[in-house]
């Protein structure tokens, strides 16, 4: 007798038409993804693998205290703040204890201070040039040129205070101003040459909230730098000064959608309907600002003289990672493209890189220091 073997055979091309099927199912959807990154890569000037550039590797979690600075990485924890060249070797270090420590960067000086908390620390690419510890906690600080700090604190007997310091050699001036009348100091900014100062503060005490622009000019009072009152500045809008720069000479305020400029004694608003304001920066005296028509939405960069004149304006991506500055040039990292502008608009280079982006820095050789999820790298524009 024949045995019959149909309801195997079935089984089996049942089981290869089933295995077919996925192969060709996956097949299309990775030649939707190749094709998907290959469009997103279209206009890049370059794409780069960052694990294969200069650099040193190192987990997500170390990633995340580095900062681009000068031609190194300053490296800042809760108990140690440091500074390393690009291969990751430390040149010098300052042993802290910061609950949640912050750095600012300006130019060739940074400061690490503890949010919440009572101390900094000032220091360049070869030493620490002084530490404080303060009276109150710290709210923020700010660099300015010619050895100037400015450091908010709380304030036992008012809304806050700004404490200015000028440093040199191994002296170290202070002065403070004392927010009495004018509300909670929210930021502070510098002039080119530190000659002035400005700092925004919120008036929460009445029906409606006030914001406020006080302007300091620094003298020589008895042999001693001191900040001496220039004027107070407003408006009739219900809104926050938020931050402040100058650009230049001229000084410009910042709210959540809308830009001041203070010029001959006068505060005005900026008629450019910008929508939401992400980021502000300054260079050779052009402002750039990221901004959006709304949460979600996608992310332009406007590019703005001192004159208040828009002279670029352009979509740039969804999901903002970092800014710097640089001589004359402007960096942006956003999604996962690197942008470097100049400061007529032009756009230098456009690279796509392959991890997320935590921040960058300009340096030498028309190089840019690049810290990633994986650690820090080097790449060309």
């Amino acid at each position: 007798m024949t045995k019959t073997v149909t309801g195997k055979t079935d089984k089996k091309l049942v089981f290869l038409t089933i295995v077919i099927t996925v192969f060709l199912i996956a097949t299309v959807v990775l030649l939707f993804l190749v094709a998907k990154k290959d469009e997103a890569m279209q206009g890049a000037d370059q794409a780069i693998k960052l694990s294969a550039q200069g650099g040193f590797n190192c987990e997500y979690a170390e990633a995340q205290k580095l900062y681009a600075f000068g031609e190194g990485i300053l490296k800042v924890t809760s108990d140690r703040v440091a500074y390393l060249t690009l291969s990751g070797n430390e040149v010098f270090s300052s042993s802290v204890n910061y609950g949640n420590p912050q750095a600012y960067i300006d130019g060739d000086k940074a400061i690490v201070f503890d949010m919440n908390g009572y101390g900094f620390v000032v220091l360049d690419h070869e030493h620490v040039i002084f530490e404080k510890p303060t009276q109150n906690k710290i709210k923020s600080a700010t660099l300015g040129n010619n050895d100037m700090v400015a450091v908010i604190t709380d304030s036992d007997s008012a809304y806050g205070e700004v404490i200015v310091y000028s440093y040199g050699g191994d002296q170290i001036e202070e002065s403070r101003w004392m927010s009495n009348s004018s509300g909670y100091p929210l930021s502070v900014a510098f002039n080119d040459d530190s000659s002035m100062f400005a700092v925004t503060t919120l008036n929460t005490s009445g029906a409606v909230y006030e914001p406020y622009i006080v302007l300091f000019s620094m003298e020589m009072v008895d042999g001693i730098r001191k900040p001496v009152d220039y004027g107070t500045f407003t408006t009739d809008e219900t809104t926050i000064f938020a931050s402040a720069l100058y650009c230049g000479d001229t000084l410009f305020t910042f709210s959540a959608d809308s830009i001041y400029v203070l010029r001959d004694d006068n505060l005005t608003k900026l008629n450019l309907n910008l929508g939401a304001i992400n980021q502000v920066n300054c260079v050779d005296d052009i402002i750039y600002i990221v901004h959006s028509d709304g949460v979600d939405q996608i992310n332009k960069i406007a590019m703005i003289n001192s004159r208040g004149e828009v002279i670029y304006d352009s979509p740039v991506g969804n999901d903002l990672k970092t800014v710097s500055e640089g001589n004359s040039l402007y960096a942006l990292s956003i999604d996962r493209s690197i942008y470097v502008f100049n400061t007529d608009g032009s756009i230098l280079s456009d690279i796509e890189v392959d991890e997320d982006v935590l921040r960058i820095g300009f340096i030498g050789n028309n190089k840019l220091v690049v810290i990633s999820t994986s650690g820090v790298h080097t790449i060309d524009y």
